[in-house]
């Protein structure tokens, strides 16, 4: 907790304590008070109580040790691709994918003053990722901070008028910081997915489209890749998602991550996944949940 800045740890121990006392109601988030992971923490479920965490491993720690219900993480970006780390940090959580959420992200740029003369701008790596063409064009020298809030409560104590952040507007107000320019993503389709992680498995109800996530580790033999994938072409499920990522520093293996549409239990899903297993070291779901989003293109 005491990695946050200084003048938003008033917040975040007021925040924690409110959801100590109700922990089934908690909702764990990575960044500071202000952050768009507190945002989409309140537009998912306005009921809960979101809990601030410094980095996304106290978020999902807060799970693991009973003093949130359940954990909010961004894993991809349309406009800058997957949130680093992700990819390891949710098969070593040991919880489970319970829903997904996709939300918009209106980035705001702020400084101590909105006539400033701006040389730099701290944020998350990913919001810089997304206002590259913005920063550039105007000779911004990009700064990678912890989030986006915390960012904001950075700059506002510090002692360079030259200093920016870019945030949500509402961090603005929070840390008495003055919006400079509005919607400074490069794309107006700049959306990002959170995942939703529990203890325990979902048991969605089968009346929607279902989404299953699973990491898979194929045989490293010529073609084990391309028949692995097989049984997802021959069985007509639709994978949306396939990325690759090395584990240790052997490179000897490459690990997958993937989303399918539908769920174990639907007899094509099932025989796609066992004709993968056979082609692999190990396969682990990571879970089943309600689509929040079409997938399926229909021509």
């Amino acid at each position: 907790m005491d990695s946050f800045p200084q003048n938003a740890l008033g917040m975040v121990r007021k925040m924690t304590e409110k959801g100590a006392e109700m922990p089934e109601k908690a909702i764990a988030f990575q960044g500071a008070p202000g952050a768009n992971s507190h945002l989409a923490a309140l537009d998912y479920a306005p009921e809960a109580l979101p809990v601030p965490c410094f980095a996304f491993e106290d978020a999902i720690d807060a799970v693991k040790q009973g003093t949130a219900g359940c954990a909010i993480i961004p894993i991809e970006n349309s406009l800058h691709g997957r949130v680093a780390d992700i990819h390891f940090l949710l098969p070593e959580s040991g919880l489970h994918i319970v829903d997904e959420y996709f939300m918009q992200i209106r980035h705001c740029l702020m400084a101590q003053s909105a006539d400033a003369e701006i040389r730099t701008a701290m944020s998350h790596p990913q919001a810089l990722g997304q206002c590259r063409h913005y920063l550039r064009k105007r000779g911004i020298i990009p700064v990678a901070y912890a989030d986006t809030a915390a960012a904001a409560a950075f700059v506002a104590q510090a002692e360079d008028p030259h200093a920016a952040a870019i945030a949500p507007r509402l961090a603005a107000q929070i840390y008495g910081l003055q919006p400079v320019a509005d919607e400074i993503e490069d794309a107006a389709h700049n959306i990002t997915r959170f995942v939703v992680l529990a203890p325990e498995a979902a048991k969605p109800a089968a009346a929607g489209p279902l989404m299953t996530t699973f990491v898979f580790e194929v045989k490293n033999i010529p073609a084990a890749l391309y028949k692995a994938m097989g049984g997802f072409a021959t069985n007509g499920v639709n994978m949306t998602k396939l990325e690759s990522y090395q584990q240790g520093g052997s490179f000897a293996a490459t690990e997958f991550f993937a989303d399918v549409e539908g769920a174990p239990g639907d007899p094509a899903v099932d025989r796609a996944l066992e004709e993968l297993s056979f082609h692999c070291n190990s396969v682990r779901v990571l879970g089943t949940y309600r689509q929040a989003r079409p997938r399926t293109v229909k021509s």
